[in-house]
């Protein structure tokens, strides 16, 4: 795990345009932190791509020009705000903070973050000087500077490649390792500076001593903004490693203390000023596959990481920069599988969601990409729950089951008795509507002097469906019409009973749809005044 991690760090710090020890300071430290804090036999608490990069855009917007102390300034106080959030979330219970990221949105934030991962490498890999750091600009760069390519480290980025896509095969198999030990061994036969190969250059190990990063009070209000897409999306990326692996061994976690081991890590990261840390998938299957049992695999691989820093940190420095260009591009290219957009597509839901997080990253840059795709979805969601659609409901033949007509037409019905069923539960942004939906069809159905509302997707009113619920009451009562209620919850029964005390009666809300049924039948035949 030491030699995947140590390359990695390295190579991640790249991305976020920090010097290679701050990724490893990171790395040992979300190791350390999480195997105390933490619950996960596998997780990989380390730096990842995506947050890299998510830190790079953040410490970009937080102040246009910056020196490079500046830089690792800005970047520590993300970091340091990251674990806040993440401690705070934990304090708050909100373990279900990774669910406002939409899976959709997920996949097409991976798809275009990997892109523009790939495309900030092109400098390192080619050779070229390239100052732009967003997608058109780089490839405009590429365009215009072909014939300025560097072809010795362009074939050394990509023989590297080649090989991290052959060893992938083998999990066990520390690839990057091998192949950042066959660029410090070419580098020990040729002269590669003298061919114009850059090279990751000295590093101070030093651990630096913790602190808080000095910043100005508008820098830390700048960082506020743009700490939380960190926290998003390092928890969804964490979580859905931790909690896939642990559903394949049988393990439990809870949300509240991964939030609070995230935390810590990321809070004794920034003060040591490393880079954002989180459970990779890739990592923590990594570790899972060497045959890791329990959080003390994190701990050696630190202390491994701690020795080969301490041994060979002279031949770190030599590491041509095309093969950690090649490391980075190897990690992040499974993200570009476009198998999870196509299911999006095939089965028709959300694909549009997915396809402008993508966009919306590659043109917008990460941070305002994601915002804009959480954003959407969000809206998304709302939209769908605020028009809901009015099922109306038949029973089956020679059952008690009631489905929905348009799909079952099969179903049997007694136009005395009207059943719908709304599909999404009502609230405030619904009720009114869904309300008013349900009385107009009662009114074109003038055989039917019974309506029967199923309120098995609301378990809960608030005041302003409440209100609307006994507005429609008494709408129907008017009319002349009755009005059951079938599947209702006892949280709602309690509260009609404070509200409107006769549609509480258990002669008119009632557990199951065939009972309001019945009742309804047993009300035409004898109505009671």
């Amino acid at each position: 795990m030491a030699g995947l991690l140590l390359p990695e760090a390295i190579a991640y710090a790249s991305i976020a345009g920090l010097a290679p020890q701050h990724g490893v300071f990171a790395a040992i430290a979300g190791l350390l932190v999480y195997a105390f804090a933490g619950r996960s036999r596998f997780a990989i608490v380390a730096p990842t791509s995506s947050s890299a990069a998510i830190l790079a855009a953040a410490a970009s917007a937080a102040e246009s020009f910056q020196s490079s102390d500046q830089r690792l300034a800005l970047a520590a106080g993300a970091v340091l705000l990251t674990g806040a959030l993440f401690v705070c979330a934990s304090i708050a219970r909100m373990g279900a903070l990774a669910q406002f990221i939409s899976r959709p949105v997920l996949r097409g934030f991976a798809f275009g973050l990997a892109g523009v991962i790939i495309l900030r490498q092109a400098p390192a890999l080619t050779g070229l000087a390239i100052d732009s750091h967003g997608a058109g600009g780089i490839l405009w760069a590429l365009a215009w500077r072909l014939w300025d390519i560097n072809p010795v480290s362009l074939c050394l980025g990509l023989g590297a490649l080649g090989l991290l896509l052959f060893l992938r095969r083998w999990h066990w198999v520390p690839a990057a390792f091998i192949v950042v030990s066959a660029g410090v061994v070419g580098a020990s036969i040729f002269d590669f500076e003298a061919m114009g190969v850059a090279s990751v250059g000295p590093f101070d190990v030093t651990p630096p001593l913790p602190g808080l990063p000095q910043l100005t009070g508008e820098a830390w209000e700048a960082l506020a903004r743009v700490s939380p897409p960190l926290v998003l999306i390092l928890f969804a990326e964490s979580w859905g490693a931790m909690r896939s692996l642990g559903l394949r061994h049988g393990d439990r976690l809870e949300p509240r203390r991964e939030l609070l081991a995230l935390g810590l890590a990321n809070i004794v990261s920034g003060l040591m000023r490393g880079l954002p840390v989180g459970a990779g998938f890739s990592a923590s299957s990594a570790n899972e596959a060497a045959g890791a049992g329990s959080r003390m695999a994190g701990v050696v691989a630190a202390l491994a990481m701690i020795a080969l820093l301490a041994l060979f940190s002279p031949m770190v420095a030599r590491i041509p920069q095309s093969i950690l260009a090649a490391i980075v591009i190897d990690a992040v290219l499974p993200a570009l599988n476009p198998r999870p957009l196509r299911h999006f597509w095939r089965v028709g839901r959300d694909f549009k969601l997915a396809l402008t997080a993508a966009v919306g990253v590659l043109v917008l840059g990460v941070v305002n990409g994601m915002m804009l795709a959480v954003a959407l979805s969000l809206i998304g969601t709302l939209r769908r729950l605020a028009s809901p659609r009015i099922e109306q409901l038949g029973r089956m033949p020679d059952s008690r089951a009631y489905v929905d007509l348009a799909a079952r037409p099969e179903a049997i019905t007694d136009p005395r008795v009207f059943i719908v069923r709304p599909t999404e539960p009502l609230f405030f942004a619904n009720a009114e509507t869904v309300f008013g939906r349900l009385s107009d069809m009662a009114s074109n159905d003038d055989a039917a002097p019974v309506v029967v509302l199923s309120l098995e997707d609301s378990s809960d009113l608030d005041a302003t469906a409440l209100e609307a619920l006994i507005e429609l009451d008494a709408q129907l009562g008017g009319q002349g019409r009755l009005l059951l209620l079938a599947r209702c919850k006892q949280h709602v029964r309690d509260l009609l009973l404070k509200a409107h005390p006769p549609l509480a009666d258990s002669q008119r809300s009632f557990w199951s749809v065939d009972e309001a049924f019945e009742a309804a039948l047993a009300s035409i035949a004898a109505p009671h005044k």
